[in-house]
């Protein structure tokens, strides 16, 4: 609570309870028909009641600026929110952006590769390279083979003739 507030509350408070006395005080006169007390009292009770009056202007403009203060405060508070909403997705997207690169294989095709998939690099295509396209090639190349029963392979012998059938 604002300091203000308090002040004009607690002020407030002690001098409606301080009217009480002056008031009695003049009902008191006003039965005994004195009237001179009776407007001696009345004077007390309207300096009391007109300071209780300044204390609560006191109070309405301790709400203000407390309703004030809390309103700034509600608005940094929201910016921030803002602020670290905003940091916090440009982080998300850099994460997701790192699990997308990191997860990506990269398949490189070497020379010999290249060769027996018909592609050619500029290497091979100038016959700069340790191999001509060629020699590469024959050495890519294998004999069939014939696998047995078992699952092991057998080199065929020259001159086999293979036949399937279904």
């Amino acid at each position: 609570m604002h300091a203000k507030t308090m002040e004009g509350l607690v002020g407030a408070n002690m001098n409606m309870k301080m009217m009480n006395t002056p008031f009695r005080v003049y009902q008191e006169a006003e039965r005994r028909g004195d009237t001179a007390t009776m407007e001696r009292a009345m004077g007390y009770v309207g300096e009391t009641a007109d300071k209780a009056e300044d204390y609560q202007k006191k109070v309405e403009k301790g709400m203000k600026e407390e309703a004030k203060e809390a309103r700034e405060k509600a608005k940094s508070e929201q910016e921030d929110a803002i602020r670290k909403r905003k940091e916090e997705r440009v982080e998300q997207e850099k994460r997701i952006e790192e699990s997308r690169n990191g997860n990506t294989d990269t398949v490189s095709i070497s020379e010999s590769g290249k060769a027996v998939s018909g592609e050619t690099s500029d290497l091979a295509q100038t016959g700069i390279g340790s191999r001509p396209v060629e020699e590469t090639a024959d050495a890519v190349k294998t004999e069939p083979v014939i696998y047995t029963k078992a699952g092991e392979a057998v080199m065929p012998e020259s001159g086999t003739n293979i036949s399937v059938s279904a």
